[in-house]
């Protein structure tokens, strides 16, 4: 049969746009449907923007820090408006960038929305198209749960096109998301309210590394509620008067619901093309990302695996090759490195202390270490970086890596390299340090604190 394309991909966002420029690449015909923009959540508002603002908050510590080295620095404020535009400016910069790979690569880029209508077949724009293969790469959207008021509640997406930056704010949640939201709200001058209805935020991380952030975070003046929950949102003339299940009422001019992303497939027609479903609207998959039609594929956020922009890469290059290249392999989801960049900064891979003891019992040794940087001693600041190693203690491997702390990440992508090849704590112990860095500590640590 002749189709228009062989592989048709909706949804331009990091995936898509990898899956479909790898396929052009291998000699694929290839059109890309989006009807928002391109680079999706990362680039628009994920990963990128976040980033951007994470570095715009850190600056009033910097201010306050340099003094001590011999500045004399005086600021005039902070404009939110400035931030904001100059993080959209980038964000359009990015979108051209994309149009321009998918362009170079041969991808025939469609705006609009497009709607499975079969197993070979979609339409976009009341155009009908054929596909050889089609890749469903819709990525996830932000979720607000119903109550009274929560409509004047905004969500992930929002936040970054604020108006003007509150005085007061509310972020509720407790995953990377709501962490690092009132990390950049709290550096910027608001004063921050994390609310989690959990015992402790970031469920399945390393325990020490949670505790350890909420001590920082606390230390910075964000103001930790857990075990609470919001009932209801009133607007008032000079803001929102917020209701907490406690009975406790509070005020702010922003509350900003982190708490959360689901699969994008509503209206995407998967029902018709018969694409089964899961329980929160993900597409179900097999090892292959194939879906059960045969000829329908899926990778990313919207299969709801491993929500980060570098899997959802993989995930694309696989399908692409596996289709188009004759080169059938497996994503490797071990020893997946990860960041919060929260403030301080997480970086982490492998297995928490609380994992590795549900795997392998007593057989683990476990290192810490916990120091004020260099950068600190100085400048009055009582921040302070944590790192910690999981080992087992029969193969002596390195099993799990975590830290708090400036360029955590950073920091941890090494590490995980060296993991990945499968060292051991006496390669770690061989490896010289570089001296003066915070991390020179994960090569010095000698002694366990529990084993």
């Amino acid at each position: 049969m002749e189709y228009d394309y062989d592989f048709f991909v909706i949804g331009a966002g990091s995936g898509g746009v990898r899956a479909a420029r790898m396929a052009s690449s291998f000699g694929a015909k290839v059109a890309v449907a989006e009807n928002r923009y391109l680079g999706g959540t990362c680039v628009n508002v994920g990963c990128v923007p976040k980033k951007l603002f994470v570095y715009g908050s850190q600056f009033s510590k910097e201010i306050s820090v340099s003094k001590s080295f011999g500045w004399d620095v005086e600021t005039k404020g902070f404009s939110w408006e400035t931030l904001r535009d100059n993080k959209s400016a980038e964000i359009e910069r990015l979108n051209g960038v994309y149009e321009k790979i998918l362009g170079n690569a041969g991808v025939e880029i469609i705006n609009g929305t497009a709607v499975l209508e079969g197993a070979n077949q979609v339409r976009v724009n009341e155009k009908s198209y054929s596909a050889r293969y089609i890749l469903v790469a819709t990525g996830g959207w932000p979720f607000i749960p119903e109550f009274p008021g929560s409509e004047f509640a905004i969500d992930s997406n929002k936040f970054f096109y604020l108006d003007q930056l509150p005085e007061k704010a509310i972020v509720v949640g407790g995953g990377y998301i709501a962490v690092e939201f009132a990390g950049i709200l709290n550096g910027l001058g608001v004063d921050t309210t994390l609310m989690y209805r959990g015992p402790l935020f970031l469920r399945g991380f390393d325990t020490s590394v949670r505790e350890f952030l909420k001590e920082e975070m606390t230390e910075k003046g964000v103001n930790l509620q857990f075990e609470t929950q919001i009932s209801r949102i009133e607007q008032q003339a000079d803001g929102l008067e917020v209701s907490l299940e406690s009975g406790e009422t509070v005020f702010a001019n922003s509350v900003v619901y982190a708490t959360g992303r689901k699969p994008l497939t509503s209206g995407l027609g998967l029902d018709v093309a018969g694409v089964a479903t899961g329980s929160k609207g993900e597409v179900i998959v097999d090892e292959n990302y194939r879906t059960n039609i045969d000829s329908i594929y899926a990778i990313g956020d919207v299969i709801d695996r491993v929500a980060l922009t570098p899997v959802a890469l993989a995930e694309g290059m696989c399908v692409a090759n596996r289709l188009f290249n004759e080169n059938s392999y497996d994503v490797d989801y071990n020893l997946i490195p990860t960041a919060v960049f929260s403030q301080p900064n997480i970086g982490t891979v492998g297995l928490s202390e609380d994992q590795a003891r549900e795997e392998f019992g007593d057989d683990i040794k476990v290192f810490e270490s916990s120091f004020k940087p260099m950068k600190y001693t100085l400048g009055g600041s009582e921040e302070r970086t944590f790192m910690k190693l999981v080992v087992q203690s029969s193969t002596d491997k390195v099993i799990g890596a975590h830290m708090v702390g400036p360029d955590a990440g950073e920091i941890i992508q090494g590490i995980a390299i060296a993991m990945k090849a499968g060292a051991t704590k006496a390669v770690f112990d061989q490896t010289i340090g570089i001296h003066p860095t915070s991390a020179e500590e994960f090569v010095t640590m000698r002694e366990p604190v529990r084993s």
